[in-house]
């Protein structure tokens, strides 16, 4: 579900991938449902190609979110402008024991603090797991193709030609056969 989730370099906010135009797309804010079109140039992210190092692997970003999720119990995150990077780092490890602290910088984690609280006052589900979708577009995919297996196959007829393009193609092949006689009496 997160696959469809941007976030816009530039633009504050998360916004939802609504369609797809000839150079553009067009996406909509999920904090104040404006729509917006995205242009090749805009640097864009998806949340669900988003992962948090730990220290034995990435874990990916709907993961965390449910962690955090379930430790504020659904709740959106109050936070200060003026926190400590050193509560932050608490915080999150508090949710995620084993992050790689070296290379998870506070900034980081306020960003997916913010979109936790984005996500969470748009109404997100975070427990949506994109594998399921895929296995059910996957056999819509299949029952589509067994629908298709019924229909009778189309064949192309031979048709005899007619007597015009008979005609027609000897009158285009003399000609060139003359041309050769004719280059090679030259």
């Amino acid at each position: 579900m997160l696959k469809k989730v941007l976030s816009i370099s530039g633009k504050p906010g998360l916004f939802k991938l609504i369609s797809q135009g000839k150079n553009m797309y067009i996406a909509e804010s999920l904090v104040d449902n404006k729509k917006i079109p995205v242009y090749p140039r805009d640097k864009v992210v998806s949340l669900g190609d988003i992962a948090i190092y730990s220290q034995t692997e990435e874990v990916p970003l709907q993961e965390v979110l449910l962690l955090i999720k379930k430790k504020e119990e659904g709740k959106l995150i109050e936070v200060n402008t003026g926190i400590q990077n050193d509560e932050l780092r608490d915080y999150f490890s508090k949710v995620l024991t084993d992050f790689d602290k070296d290379r998870v910088y506070p900034s980081d984690i306020r960003k997916i603090i913010t979109w936790y609280n984005i996500l969470t006052k748009a109404d997100h589900d975070f427990e949506t797991v994109e594998g399921e979708n895929a296995e059910d577009s996957v056999d819509a995919d299949a029952k589509a193709v067994e629908v298709g297996a019924d229909l009778p196959k189309k064949t192309a007829k031979a048709s005899k030609p007619s007597k015009d393009a008979e005609s027609s193609s000897a009158k285009t092949s003399t000609p060139k056969a003359k041309a050769k006689v004719k280059k090679e009496g030259a």
